[in-house]
């Protein structure tokens, strides 16, 4: 396997391609502002979807977490930053090529049956290729792309830099975790032996749950930037948008199990919530995919994240302090602690009402959400800044994802039994000894 080490070189020649890419096409499309020329969303949009899909990298998964939640942007950006979650500009078959032999060596195409040169799909670290074993097996082959590990550090180095102006000109939020947090996970997107290891956590959590599935990896085809894993076929879920309530709910069912399961059972999150990630069977189960940023928590955070709920539920001040403490937030003032209690009232809304109804109910998806964030920004501008603790922000990130996706099927559900359902009999110690077993078994570090 080639040495792919993270060089000064490589991170220079990164911040160059990212300032001639982005910066020129944001510099256009500001130019046509500021003159007052005619101008083409659409066409504005898809120059931006080049550009980015171009760079790959974690300034990529910025235009998928844009694309998350509906009219997050205005609608032909969104359109075309969401083609980025599963058609990413692909690379060539010589590349493909000279990364493979990379991985498995010069006779590597002799390993298997059949191996497609075009990708099937694209993303930002790396590209998928459809593949056979020796027995006929449909294969999923998930190659990283070179230099990533450079183009991760520069991306980084680029995003800290935005952060630390952020928190010189907006006294909100105090993002210095944020930005340490985004650079772990990011860094451990690039082992895909890490990966592996979290795929089969996935499989012993979800092994019990029918709709839902996971693959399997192949380990004799896998190394640390090359993934192998069995084919799962599937239509993207938001083909499935216009089908029945019934349908559209089953697969909303499997959505929030798929999520809420292992976090109240095990103290894991898939936390990378883009619509790629998932496809649905034709019998409406569910397929998860890419497991390369999974968080996990010690058993406490996730009895802090239920604590919350019972705050709110019956309205105990002390215990919603309690678990803002336990998951790490300091210094906590009350009219800092009534502020964060909005946007938690926000998150936990559907939890908290006991019927069934949409995530939105009734609120339409351009305003989802909207309202209380500005609300509690405006207010910790005042009270600020707060620092969200590590622990919180992919958490945060993967509840509002998984709430975009509820919002394209318009799912109407009693979210209030399903979670209730989930959290029943909850303990720290039951959740500490799951993890002892399942995690040592996938080879997953344990949560600190």
């Amino acid at each position: 396997m080639t040495d792919e080490k993270n060089t000064l070189g490589r991170r220079l020649k990164r911040y160059a391609d990212v300032t001639t890419a982005v910066g020129g096409t944001a510099a256009r499309m500001a130019g046509a502002r500021m003159l007052g020329l005619e101008r083409d969303d659409k066409s504005e949009a898809s120059a931006l979807k080049a550009a980015l899909g171009n760079l790959k990298g974690p300034l990529m998964k910025v235009a998928q977490m844009l694309a998350t939640v509906p009219d997050a942007v205005p609608a032909d950006f969104a359109a075309e930053l969401s083609t980025l979650q599963t058609q990413a500009p692909p690379m060539g078959w010589p590349f493909v090529r000279r990364r493979m032999q990379a991985e498995l060596g010069p006779a590597w195409e002799q390993r298997f049956k059949s191996f497609e040169r075009e990708a099937a799909a694209a993303a930002s670290l790396g590209q998928v290729h459809r593949a056979t074993d020796k027995r006929g097996k449909k294969l999923a082959c998930k190659l990283q792309y070179a230099d990533m590990a450079s183009a991760v550090e520069a991306d980084l180095a680029q995003l800290k830099l935005i952060f630390a102006l952020y928190k010189r000109m907006d006294r909100a939020i105090d993002p210095s975790e944020i930005s340490e947090e985004v650079g772990a996970r990011l860094r451990e997107e690039l082992d895909y032996k890490r990966e592996a290891a979290h795929i089969a956590l996935y499989r012993a959590m979800l092994k019990d749950i029918e709709t839902i599935h996971v693959p399997d990896v192949v380990p004799e085809l896998s190394t640390g930037r090359l993934l192998t894993m069995s084919w799962e076929e599937g239509r993207p879920i938001l083909e499935f948008k216009t089908r029945s309530l019934a349908d559209r709910n089953k697969i909303a069912l499997a959505m929030f199990r798929a999520w809420w399961h292992p976090f109240s059972h095990f103290g894991a999150i898939h936390g990378d919530p883009h619509l790629g990630n998932y496809t649905i069977r034709e019998d409406l189960s569910l397929n998860l995919l890419d497991f390369g940023c999974i968080r996990t928590f010690n058993p406490k955070f996730v009895g802090g994240v239920i604590d919350l709920y019972r705050a709110l539920e019956t309205n105990k001040p002390d215990l919603a302090v309690h678990a803002y403490e336990t998951w790490g937030f300091v210094g906590l003032k009350k009219e800092v602690i009534d502020t964060l209690n909005i946007w938690a009232r926000f998150i936990y809304a559907p939890m908290l009402d006991d019927r069934v109804r949409t995530v939105a109910d009734g609120v339409e998806p351009a305003a989802y959400g909207r309202k209380q964030a500005f609300e509690v920004h405006q207010r910790l501008k005042q009270l600020g800044p707060v620092k969200p603790p590590r622990e919180f922000v992919f958490m945060d990130r993967a509840a509002i994802g998984l709430g975009g996706v509820f919002l394209h099927l318009q799912a109407e559900l009693n979210f209030h039994k399903l979670f209730n359902e989930e959290i029943e009999n909850f303990s720290l110690a039951t959740v500490g000894k799951r993890q002892q077993s399942v995690f040592g078994a996938a080879g997953v570090p344990l949560p600190s």
